[in-house]
């Protein structure tokens, strides 16, 4: 999954809001119920930072999420991974490029969701769609927090 965002923010204001863990649950829609359960120190992630929630991602069940943050090039990119939750697999990229009007930020996600068969029956009806919406959420949020444009997502889904 693809999901592309143009703000007129200086590269600055972006990485200090994104870098924050705090601001996840600023951008996160509520039917997720999204908790930090672990005490977050400073205002910026760094390579081997542990972020432990609880989700509710399907039908309302509670489940615990932990992700680390693999790689942060800072100003640039950053890399979360999930090592416990609803996945399979979670490698989440966050690429930030200034341009002439301000920042381009591009999330990059490869998943994979377990249960096999069931799993891929699951993409297809839900999942897919529920992460689609997350991120239309995501893209809302971060336009009434800056008071940015009418610029619709652009988010590409495999």
């Amino acid at each position: 999954m693809k999901n592309i965002q143009k703000m007129p923010i200086s590269l600055q204001q972006a990485w200090s809001f994104f870098s924050d863990p705090h601001n996840l649950l600023l951008i996160t829609p509520p039917f997720l119920n999204l908790k930090v359960v672990n005490k977050i120190s400073g205002k910026e992630i760094y390579p081997g930072q542990i972020i432990l929630y609880t989700v509710k991602p399907l039908f309302g069940i509670k489940m615990q999420w932990m992700t680390e943050i693999t790689h942060v090039d800072k100003e640039k990119m950053f890399v979360d991974e999930q090592r416990k939750g609803p996945y399979r697999l979670w490698h989440h990229q966050l690429h930030f490029k200034p341009t002439d009007d301000g920042v381009e930020m591009t999330d990059i996600v490869h998943y994979r969701l377990p249960l096999g068969i069931l799993g891929e029956m699951g993409h297809g009806l839900i999942v897919k769609k529920k992460l689609k919406h997350i991120f239309e959420y995501r893209h809302e949020r971060i336009r009434e927090l800056f008071k940015l444009g009418d610029e619709k997502p652009v988010i590409e889904m495999d």
